[in-house]
């Protein structure tokens, strides 16, 4: 198993004293700016005036109110162009810390043990979420608080999506995923593992068995591909499939060798996403000897967090601005031998051993090919509507997430999840109602 602490979490949590003497520091502005900078309306200084007085349990208890993941957006969200990047105090270069302030808060109250909320009568009606990522989790938490029995189908070995096997262990250690998700199994939340909706069992018989509605949380799971010379090439990984073996082999259930990627290679990183920079900096801890994101904008049009950019750069990953890749020279069909670059307009050849990809992916089309009535887009993204939201073309199947291709952060997911969550709710109401009205005729 790799060494724990070539993966160690790289940002240090608050003690008692740091985050109280922290939270004291927040004006409780009248109209604040930091609550409209999050994506999910998180109530900021509700739950910060509460964590200065020591109240750490009512502060818990309004951050529940909104975030069914908070020890997770603590930890990965962008604060800086959100909750952090609105805060007043920022004008003077000394804003809150509101991430690190919600990770102790969650991370207290976890070890603390101080939530135990009741578990609502399931009486509401049943509902199966498919894929167990943020955009599932968020589904399941807020429909099981309104008294909805929640069933998860998980194709994976362990839920989590891309909590657990997307992003890194030192920037989201899995036992904090493992934790999040034990919250959510204590409202009544049934999961089910090594479930494939689409191969094992289809959308028609989740409706057999009694489900009254059916969300499709699924992300995307093919990676793009740059169309060059060259691009065919086995040798070239994607960024999303790296990580993911690297999380395997993290938790001893893969060799080293499946890793592939490491041990004195020189890699390339082609995008410059927060994906991307969790790719290079991975590479690095795996012991490549040379690691450069490839990127064909300046800094200043990454999406990356500049944040991200900077601790890669602190951990030796190289940026090649206004760059990118033309051409992958081939030893054989599974071994790059050297890849071609524009930098400026200039083509330069420079040595290789692995490209790794990291310009997004698109959605699967496992459930949509084995069910009637889902309709998508031309890039394969599944249609919705807004009334009620996000629910698909098939009747009583909503989605959201990456698979509608609105959410672009976990905090996004969540955002629009907490919107399909009320559509899901108003739809089984109606149906209920419906049903209700046609037996007493």
């Amino acid at each position: 198993m790799v060494n724990d602490n070539i993966f160690k979490e790289v940002n240090d949590s608050y003690t008692l004293s740091e985050a109280v003497k922290e939270a004291q520091r927040c004006l409780n502005c009248k109209v604040p700016s930091c609550k409209k900078g999050c994506p999910i309306s998180n109530d900021i200084p509700d739950w910060i005036a509460q964590l200065a007085k020591g109240n750490f349990g009512n502060a818990m208890h309004i951050i529940n109110s909104r975030s069914n993941l908070p020890a997770v957006c603590g930890r990965v969200c962008g604060h800086e162009r959100q909750c952090e990047g609105n805060c007043v105090l920022g004008k003077k270069g000394n804003r809150i810390n509101i991430g690190k302030l919600e990770r102790f808060v969650a991370d207290f109250d976890s070890t603390a043990g101080l939530t135990h909320e009741a578990i609502p009568e399931k009486s509401r009606g049943r509902v199966a979420v498919i894929g167990s990522g943020p955009a599932g989790l968020t589904i399941a938490g807020d429909l099981a608080r309104q008294g909805f029995a929640i069933e998860i189908f998980e194709m994976e070995s362990e839920p989590g999506g891309v909590l657990m096997y997307g992003i890194p262990e030192y920037r989201l250690p899995k036992e904090v995923v493992r934790r999040e998700i034990k919250k959510i199994e204590n409202l009544g939340v049934i999961f089910h593992l090594n479930s494939t909706v689409g191969e094992e069992i289809t959308i028609d018989q989740l409706f057999d068995q009694g489900f009254d509605a059916i969300f499709m949380g699924t992300g995307t799971g093919i990676p793009k591909r740059l169309e060059i010379p060259g691009g065919n090439n086995k040798a070239i990984r994607q960024a999303i499939r790296f990580l993911r073996r690297v999380s395997l082999y993290e938790s001893g259930l893969i060799d080293r060798r499946e890793v592939i990627v490491g041990d004195g290679d020189r890699v390339f990183v082609i995008g410059c996403g927060n994906t991307a920079i969790d790719a290079a900096r991975t590479a690095i801890r795996m012991g490549s000897k040379e690691v450069s994101v490839v990127y064909h904008r300046t800094i200043d049009s990454m999406s990356a967090l500049r944040s991200e950019y900077d601790e890669a750069v602190a951990e030796g990953v190289k940026f090649l601005w206004n760059t990118s890749i033309v051409k992958i020279n081939a030893i054989t069909d599974d071994k790059i031998d050297t890849i071609v670059l524009n930098i400026d307009g200039q083509e330069h050849e420079v040595d290789a051993d692995h490209v790794v990809m990291a310009i997004g992916s698109a959605p699967a089309a496992r459930i949509v090919s084995t069910t009637t009535g889902i309709e998508v887009d031309e890039k394969g993204y599944v249609l919705t509507r807004d009334n009620p939201y996000g629910m698909t073309t098939r009747k009583g199947v909503f989605a959201g997430g990456d698979v509608t291709n609105r959410p672009a952060t976990v905090v996004h997911a969540m955002r629009d999840a907490k919107l399909v969550a009320e559509g899901i709710a108003r739809y089984v109401d109606a149906i209920k109602l419906l049903a209700t009205i046609e037996c007493d005729n």
